[in-house]
């Protein structure tokens, strides 16, 4: 079975017919037989340093993402003035680079003004993400690779999401703005060689959060008390405001990889989802059957039986009734989630009372407190969640005052935007899905390896689980249709 091939256009890596660049201990050179660069273009030296091309030698260095960088700009008339790349993406997919850019025209000047705010000189801090993997062995091979398919898929959901919904992002969400992109109908302003250059790269150019939220998140140990009520005001504000503009007909999301590849395989590249994921994240169980198999399996771990054993006098298990649950299926309370919500992704002001999160490749439906339960356990401190932190915790563990405190606060913002869309979400109903989020969260953990505060994770989930309370409103969700 062949994959329609716009599913794959970021697997066609960047080449030039006019360009060849090698490259050699990290490093680019220019092919001398290839023809000298049309235009002045930087380059930043293995120190640091930025340099001109057109001041260079013939044998001056030369990347695909400079090249990718230029072209998007020029369509803006912005041109490239420095180029650094700060990071790989995961796996080797690609990369991410700091760029700065300068304004050619008055007119120019003013839309990017008017976009990142005035700046004297001209000169625009940007930053490119360029989507290059490692190109697949065969289209065989590719249809059963899950996790490819996830990360190609979750490309387009990023631009998506950069170009139709972030612009509807009330100033009190801030998130990266764009400036331009590399897509099949975004190539107006170039001429028929240079289109042809772009053709099968999939890029984005956006402004630098890092002048205005210059504090990376980082390690969730170095997040402190402002910087996490800031990362909830601001989940809370873009769960809410979401509200206002969720389709009432789900079949522009995306599906599952697997089902996504198969859909646009059988009935054509104009079919299957066109938006943002249908259920947002990556560890929701319907994408990690393999995972939650092995964990089937390992009978060494206690959450084999207590996740996995099928309920009595049902075939299915805790853990699948729980992620059936978690399923968007259209109900009230469901949102627009971020789906990789950590410290990693979220730059903060100084003083930490604003955060920017970054990272928008899995965002998708979802309930709120799937985003909260990855963040109270991968990045949150543990001493804002228990009463007293001594680095030992009971087996079982209830909800504690810290925990409380932190999810009142997220609700409360919420709640702003719930009652101007008619929605009613009680505090009581929220902890059942809040609940069932952290066994959820669980189980993914529990199949591919626990991070975090792990132990305060898994004396929670012991503790919910033995809650006859929430197990009869789980089945009872069940057995009533809402699942």
């Amino acid at each position: 079975m062949n994959l329609p091939t716009n599913l794959f256009l970021a697997l066609a890596l960047f080449t030039s017919s006019s360009l060849q660049c090698h490259s050699w201990a990290g490093h680019y050179y220019q092919d001398p037989s290839s023809p000298a660069f049309p235009f002045p273009f930087p380059y930043v030296g293995g120190n640091g340093s930025v340099q001109n091309l057109d001041t260079m030698a013939p044998a001056a260095q030369c990347s695909r993402a400079e090249r990718v960088a230029s072209l998007l700009l020029s369509k803006h008339s912005l041109e490239l003035v420095s180029y650094r790349e700060i990071q790989s993406l995961w796996a080797g997919y690609g990369s991410i680079s700091a760029i700065t850019a300068r304004a050619t025209t008055d007119a120019a000047a003013e839309q990017m003004d008017n976009l990142l705010g005035r700046r004297s000189d001209r000169t625009y801090p940007l930053v490119l993400k360029l989507i290059a993997p490692p190109p697949p062995s065969s289209s065989a091979k590719v249809v059963q690779d899950e996790g490819h398919l996830r990360k190609m898929l979750s490309y387009g959901v990023e631009q998506y999401f950069y170009t139709r919904i972030a612009p509807e992002l009330a100033d009190d969400v801030p998130v990266a703005k764009i400036v331009a992109t590399a897509q099949a109908d975004d190539v107006t302003g170039l001429e028929v060689d240079e289109k042809a250059e772009l053709k099968g790269v999939t890029a984005t150019v956006m402004a630098d959060l890092r002048s205005e939220f210059p504090v990376p998140g980082g390690r969730r140990e170095s997040l402190n008390q402002t910087q996490v009520s800031s990362a909830l005001g601001w989940l809370a504000r873009f769960h809410g405001s979401s509200w206002e503009w969720l389709p009432t007909e789900l079949d522009e999301f995306l599906s599952p990889p697997l089902q996504e590849a198969k859909i646009r395989s059988e009935q054509g590249e104009d079919k299957g989802g066109r938006s943002i994921w249908l259920n947002g994240g990556y560890t929701y169980l319907a994408t990690r059957r393999k995972e939650y198999q092995s964990l089937v399996e390992d009978k060494s771990s206690e959450w084999s039986d207590a996740l996995c054993k099928p309920v009595k006098g049902s075939c299915e298990s805790i853990a699948e009734i729980v992620a059936a649950f978690l399923t968007p299926s259209g109900r009230p309370f469901e949102t627009y989630i971020h789906g990789d919500v950590k410290s990693d992704n979220l730059f903060t002001t100084r003083s930490g009372d604003r955060v920017a999160f970054v990272d928008f490749q899995y965002v998708g439906l979802g309930l709120g407190v799937s985003d909260l339960a990855k963040l109270f356990t991968c990045s949150v401190p543990q001493d804002l969640l228990v009463s007293e932190d001594d680095g030992s915790l009971p087996e079982e563990l209830a909800m504690e005052s810290g925990e409380r405190k932190l999810l009142e606060e997220y609700l409360n913002t919420l709640h702003e935007f719930a009652d101007m869309a008619d929605i009613d979400y009680p505090w009581d109903l929220f902890v059942r899905h809040w609940e069932t989020a952290l066994v959820d969260w669980c189980r993914f953990q529990a199949s591919w390896g626990f991070w975090g505060n792990t132990e305060w994770l898994e004396a929670r989930v012991r503790s919910i689980l033995k809650d006859e309370g929430w197990r009869e409103w789980l089945l009872a969700q069940r057995d009533t249709g809402e699942i």
